[in-house]
């Protein structure tokens, strides 16, 4: 993932702060607005992991923060919802200026109502995404309770909302008052995804269902069971984004042409953690380490890339030989295992105290086929080609870039 960071101005002319998550390599398949939750910032970790599983489907993600929050100009005590909906929509106007329209609107929290108010005005925008949102936005209220008494009567006052202090205006509870969102939601006429955790103590998981039966079809809800509103646990944000990104893909139009750099064939980025982006052609993979060695355990690690290397070649190198003899082979399984053993067995090793890697294949054989058929498949299962490079004299060129 590429991250350009990025300053552009609302519709009062105030310097927001924002982050352009870019896939990897090539042009991406779409473009995408996340709206953050109230009070808090686009570097949220959830956002932050639900922007990481985008990208490496090809969605780019612009994540910003609202007026007087994170890194943004403005007054948090002059800004309500209704600035929100406005910071929304100066940054699709941005986009679509300087880069595309942004085809996909995702919002968390009262950032969800917010996009749920902003998206039927947004001609480009095709599918909605609410994470934890509220169905109608004064039920942001519940939050500040305890102080609407003095807010009412004094005009403001200093809340402490997830242990840091805001100070609340009137005209942000009037504000609130007279939104609609049911009214907005009905006549979204856009594909919406509703993502909620019946555990979600913040906002109660009924808001979904208010939300849904308001809802216009393609609607679609996706129950997000264990988690907390937050996502504090990196699991379920890291769902929520591969959820959407395989929902969007039948309500967006996708551009293609996406193309590898001269360099090579196949590109990795590891971050500052084990992590690994892999884009080979058109496909994006991830490579990881388990966790008991520092890793996330988010995908195999580089020798299990190795060993389904070698199994998928001899798969398909057995299946192309099976129909060239027009033997009927009806499946092929590899069951490989990788370890490092001592050269103690080998009488031609010169040291005893190095290893070797060893690779255990063990090939299952479906069909009505001989034994001598299966004896001549399990000699051609070592002329593979990757086989064959692995016993080959293997000459690896670096440089540095």
């Amino acid at each position: 993932m590429k991250s350009v960071r990025i300053n552009f101005p609302n519709n009062d002319g105030i310097s927001l702060s924002a982050r352009l998550e870019m896939p990897l390599i090539g042009k991406p398949k779409a473009y995408a607005i996340f709206a953050h939750c109230f009070t808090c910032s686009k570097n949220l970790n959830a956002v932050g992991n639900i922007s990481d599983a985008l990208t490496k489907k090809g969605i780019a993600v612009f994540r910003f923060d609202f007026t007087g929050l994170g890194q943004s100009g403005g007054d948090f005590a002059d800004s309500n919802f209704s600035s929100n909906i406005s910071d929304l929509s100066a940054a699709y106007d941005f986009l679509e200026k300087n880069y595309e329209a942004p085809q996909i609107l995702i919002g968390h929290s009262l950032g969800g109502a917010a996009v749920l108010h902003t998206a039927g005005s947004l001609e480009k925008i095709n599918a909605v995404v609410t994470i934890g949102a509220p169905a109608d936005p004064p039920h942001v209220k519940h939050l500040i309770q305890s102080s609407i008494a003095e807010i009412e009567t004094q005009g403001e006052a200093t809340v402490n909302i997830g242990g840091r202090p805001f100070k609340i205006k009137k005209q942000f509870i009037e504000d609130l008052e007279q939104a609609d969102g049911i009214k907005k939601i009905a006549n979204l006429n856009k594909a919406l995804l509703i993502l909620h955790s019946p555990q979600d103590v913040t906002v109660k998981v009924d808001n979904a269902a208010k939300i849904y039966g308001a809802a216009k079809h393609p609607k679609s809800f996706v129950s997000l069971d264990g988690a907390d509103h937050l996502m504090s646990n990196k699991e379920d944000s890291l769902y929520v984004g591969d959820v959407i990104a395989t929902w969007v893909g039948r309500y967006i139009e996708l551009n293609t042409g996406h193309q590898l750099k001269p360099e090579g064939d196949v590109l990795i980025r590891t971050g500052e953690k084990y992590t690994t982006e892999v884009q080979a052609g058109e496909h994006s993979l991830i490579a990881d380490e388990p966790k008991h060695v520092g890793g996330d355990n988010l995908g195999p690690s580089p020798y299990d890339y190795l060993a389904a290397a070698l199994g998928s070649c001899t798969s398909m190198t057995l299946r192309m030989y099976a129909d060239h003899k027009k033997w009927d082979l009806k499946e092929v399984k590899v069951h490989l295992t990788h370890e490092k053993r001592h050269k103690e067995d080998c009488d031609s090793c010169e040291s005893k105290s190095t290893k070797l890697d060893h690779f255990d294949r063990v090939i299952e054989l479906e069909g009505n086929l001989d034994d001598t058929q299966r004896a001549r498949l399990l000699e051609i299962a070592d002329r593979c080609p990757v086989h064959r490079t692995l016993h080959g004299e293997v000459v690896v060129n670096s440089r540095l870039r």
